[in-house]
């Protein structure tokens, strides 16, 4: 005890002030001064350091076990030392005679002490008396840790001797190198070299050697996420504050991951056109299950994401040729049950039809875009974003998209591996899957391959031993949980679609340089809107893979609006497409004229384009779009059921279907007749280019009941069953 030291007496707070002989003045927290001696403050139960550690009743014996070994001999050895001294035996059995110069019964202890002395002195240690004395006192005090050499237990600091100032310039730099490139140790040296020069003057502080120097950037950086890639650094610095824990899901659609990535396979667009393809899916947490994708050429948009969330709630239809193993009666799961509720489910793939609750998305401008926020309103999904960049947040939908690549995409024609670094020399010339040919492989994998494959990660609520597949995993949790099917109409699906907020004027309705304009908007012409809260302006739905109408909500529903130029052009064309020609389309004239000369120039660039006229620039837009209109058609038609009204079925003076362009078959001729005018004439090019997809075949006759067993569940086995138990 000293001057400063704090303690409790008395049930208040003191500090010691003076120090006078045997007596000592204190003084509380709230001033008052009082003179106490130190005999009688010692001895009160009442006596405590304020500031000191509680000292710990047990001693920690078992850290023994990661002391050197030298160190803990020595410590043995000093225990049999000390007890011979106390007691005239070296270990706990007291049996026997003790030797004569360590015999409490014929020599005092310091006799004893200094015979011990004397003895380890003559073996070698330069040991003194007040060191046996003081080995005694640490034993009697501490036990055997008391005794250990505490020389051993000390951890040397990583930075050893490091002057504070060059340690803090490290740090500094480090952070200040966080969101910038990857550079060399060489670098950061240089910088904080130049802190130092900055902070404290030239010359004043040194920069350590390199050898030095670079030790004490990893004793600093290494396990902080100081080093590494530029992606790594990103990644540790997104990561939430700790503790943090995973959260549990226990039912499917709970919580629903959506992502996009380019896929690492090159594919053939159109007319030659080869280009990468973009992956976006629905993964369910509860159950691992991929419960919709959409394919696309690079450049996921809004409306992609919302048909996303109309392929949740619809079934997979079984393509033709697959295996009847991959349909939904010969899965696991309770097939009657479910069909005797929703008879979509009949003849369908096994994939599982799951409804979101909540909805994970990064920060995107596809997944928080205004559209797709109205499009999850709509179904009631709410939505919640993860922090910007921080993948561990949906870690689950990104070790999707590895399983992937290294499960599917390698094995496809055209494989460019992850990087440049992985790809081959001549990517361009292995592929040759159009994109609605590589969506029936992805398809058919992710039923035969990832619904069916079991994921340790799966694990059964009351039978965790065991690990199940996303179909095992929707088996067991749909009995629980219950199933409710959301079929989507044609309003629901218009419903998914991005919204604008324009007015009807008396030449119809005006946005991005094209005019929609239908004898339905008569009587709504220059009136406001039902909906005050918008201004008076109305809601009008477009979707970018078919810029030639609209749907504008009326007081009688949705009415669809075409563009008023449509039949100017004769291709199917996307909202990326007329963006491409606006920007090389300088105004010269009126607002009517402008933009008829847009819609001439679109249709002249798509007829370069598929003549093999056109730059590469122009016909790998024009590729784009034949192979995005194709792809989007067919989600629409796959989420609209069939019985409802045909969204997509509507005739276009244009082309086939609105919307949708068929993909020409091996050796057909990729051109357009320029010279097509006439209905006759068009269909006879329509004849020569009848090679319609896989997805639009009819449907094969479904297999019947009787023709196989569907396989024995493995959650519903009693024979496993009891094996696990």
């Amino acid at each position: 005890m000293e001057v400063g030291t704090r303690l409790c007496f008395e049930g208040r707070t003191w500090t010691v002030v003076m120090l006078e002989g045997a007596r000592a003045t204190l003084v509380d927290e709230d001033g008052a001064v009082a003179s106490v001696l130190l005999a009688h403050l010692l001895s009160a139960p009442s006596f405590a350091l304020a500031d000191a550690p509680t000292p710990s009743r047990v001693p920690p014996l078992g850290l023994l076990e990661e002391l050197p070994e030298q160190a803990r001999e020595h410590a043995m050895a000093w225990q049999r030392h000390v007890r011979e001294v106390e007691t005239g035996f070296p270990t706990a059995d007291t049996s026997g005679v003790p030797r004569r110069e360590f015999d409490p019964a014929q020599r005092t202890l310091a006799q004893r002490e200094a015979a011990k002395a004397a003895e380890l002195a003559a073996a070698g240690q330069a040991v003194s008396v007040t060191t046996v004395r003081r080995m005694r006192a640490r034993y009697r005090r501490e036990g055997l840790w008391g005794l250990v050499d505490q020389r051993a237990t000390r951890r040397r600091s990583p930075l050893g001797r490091a002057d504070e100032r060059v340690v803090a310039a490290i740090v500094q730099a480090l952070e200040e190198q966080r969101e910038r490139s990857t550079g060399t140790l060489s670098r950061l040296r240089r910088s904080v070299g130049w802190i130092l020069d900055e902070t404290y003057g030239a010359g004043m502080v040194t920069v350590p050697p390199v050898a030095t120097f670079n030790r004490l950037v990893h004793a600093l950086a290494d396990g902080k996420g100081l080093l590494g890639t530029a992606a790594q650094r990103r990644s540790h610095a997104s990561r939430p504050a700790a503790p943090f824990r995973a959260s549990v899901v226990l039912r499917p659609g709970e919580v629903v991951m959506l992502d996009s990535t380019p896929l690492d396979v090159m594919v053939v667009l159109a007319d030659g056109v080869v280009g990468r393809a973009e992956l976006t899916i629905a993964l369910d947490v509860a159950t691992r299950s991929v419960c919709a994708a959409v394919l696309r050429p690079m450049g996921t948009r809004a409306a992609d994401a919302a048909v996303l969330l109309a392929q949740m709630a619809t079934p997979m239809r079984m393509r033709p040729g697959w295996e009847q193993a991959l349909a939904l009666e010969r899965s696991v799961v309770p097939y009657e049950r479910l069909v005797s509720l929703d008879a979509r489910l009949e003849g369908v793939a096994a994939r599982p039809v799951i409804v979101p609750e909540t909805v994970v998305v990064d920060q995107g401008r596809v997944f928080v875009s205004s559209s797709f926020l109205a499009a999850c309103e709509s179904l009631g999904v709410s939505v919640q974003p993860v922090p910007p960049a921080n993948g561990p947040a949906k870690g689950q939908v990104e070790r999707t998209f590895l399983t992937i690549r290294h499960r599917f995409s390698q094995y496809v024609a055209g494989y460019t591996g992850s990087d440049v670094t992985e790809r081959g020399g001549a990517v361009e010339d292995e592929a040759c899957w159009t994109l609605p040919q590589l969506r029936e492989l992805w398809e058919e994998w992710l039923v035969a391959d990832w619904q069916s494959r079991v994921h340790e990660g799966l694990r059964h609520p009351t039978m965790p031993g065991l690990a199940l597949s996303p179909n095992e995993m929707w088996a067991s949790l749909v009995g629980v949980c219950g199933y409710a099917p959301v079929p989507l109409s044609r309003e629901d699906y218009i419903e998914l679609m991005p919204v604008k907020r324009l007015a009807i004027n008396d030449y119809g309705i005006r946005f991005d340089y094209r005019t929609y304009d239908d004898e339905v908007l008569n009587g709504y012409r220059r009136e406001p809107s039902r909906d005050r809260d918008c201004g008076g302006l109305w809601e009008v739905r477009h979707n970018p893979y078919d810029p030639a109408r609209v749907w504008v909500r009326l007081p009688t529903g949705w009415a669809e609006v075409p563009w008023i130029n449509r039949s100017l052009v004769t291709m199917p064309f996307t909202d990326f497409t007329w963006q491409h020609v606006r920007t090389t389309v300088a105004r010269r004239c009126g607002r009517e004229e402008h933009e008829q000369v847009l819609a001439r120039t679109l249709d002249a660039l798509l007829k370069r384009a598929g003549g093999g006229a056109g730059s590469r620039r122009e016909r790998t837009v024009a590729a784009r779009a034949e192979a995005a209109v194709s792809m989007a058609a067919a989600d629409a038609r796959q989420a609209v059921p069939a019985a409802g009204p045909d969204l997509l079925g509507t005739p276009s003076p244009a082309f086939d279907l609105a919307g949708f362009f068929p993909s020409p078959r091996d050796g057909d001729d990729l051109g357009y007749d320029d010279d097509v005018d006439d209905p006759e004439e068009e269909d006879e090019g329509r004849a020569d280019n009848e090679g319609l997809p896989p997805d639009e075949l009819p449907d094969g006759p479904d297999a019947p009941g009787a023709s196989g067993r569907p396989r024995t569940s493995r959650i519903l086995d009693p024979h496993r069953e009891a094996e696990l138990w």
